[in-house]
């Protein structure tokens, strides 16, 4: 039997903390004595572990819902949140191969100028890269392209240009246009090709950090899994007998 703080010294949490978390229902609610207070037993001990450990990998609220899952005994949904996890770790991973695609390029060559005459217009960009008007479009569209419009025409600056070279370098490497988006929105956010270069390598270590972290929260609800499992077959024998 434990109390609140002896649940929560393992993992460096308050008493309160862990009233909290049963109170959101990511740990089985406690018993109680007959002066009410609190007692926790392995199967709170098992899942605490489980809840904490997911945290790291899978993020507050997907820990949340995964341990509100299993303990209303829905397994499917909890194993399919853990499922679209996994799906968004792996378009990260695209993202940043892309990115990295992307800093490789940047860094190789400079973009072509727009022209002596300041930006170019739609037909003009289509005829240097070689796709039509239409496939432009489809880019802004995607959000990958964002030209200043008028009226009557779009016109691309430098920066719409380079954007746009790289959108047809990564076209070419089979890449879809939402992860082409995702890797020019990258490329804004890094203030350009150095920096961009810069923050790869680290990029990739929080990635890898985040996977190791999801095998552990996987392996430590795998363990209160099999604990509830290995009480329902004590509960099942003591029923028979």
């Amino acid at each position: 039997m434990y109390r609140p703080v002896d649940l929560g010294r393992a993992h460096g949490l308050t008493a309160q903390a862990v009233r909290n978390y049963e109170q959101a229902g990511v740990i089985p609610p406690a018993a109680r004595t007959a002066s009410g207070y609190r007692v926790y037993t392995e199967d709170h001990v098992g899942a605490l572990s489980a809840y904490v450990a997911l945290i790291p990998g899978y993020g507050y609220r997907a820990a949340g819902e995964i341990m509100r899952s299993v303990l209303r005994g829905d397994l499917p949904t909890a194993l399919a949140v853990i499922d679209t996890a996994h799906v968004q770790l792996q378009r990260d991973r695209e993202t940043l191969d892309g990115v990295a695609s992307a800093a490789v390029v940047l860094a190789s060559s400079a973009p072509a100028a727009p022209g002596p005459d300041g930006p170019v217009s739609v037909g003009v960009l289509a005829h240097r890269l070689g796709v039509t008007p239409a496939t432009l479009r489809k880019w802004e569209r995607a959000g990958i392209l964002a030209p200043a419009r008028s009226r009557t025409a779009r016109t691309y600056s430098s920066g719409d240009v380079r954007d746009a070279e790289l959108a047809h370098l990564l076209r070419r490497g089979g890449y879809l246009l939402d992860r082409i988006a995702a890797v020019i929105e990258q490329v804004h956010a890094a203030g350009g090709p150095g920096p961009l270069a810069a923050s790869i390598d680290q990029w990739r270590e929080r990635i890898t950090a985040r996977g190791r972290a999801m095998l552990t929260g996987s392996a430590r609800l795998a363990d209160y899994l099999s604990f509830l499992d290995l009480v329902a077959g004590d509960a099942s024998t003591s029923s028979d007998g």
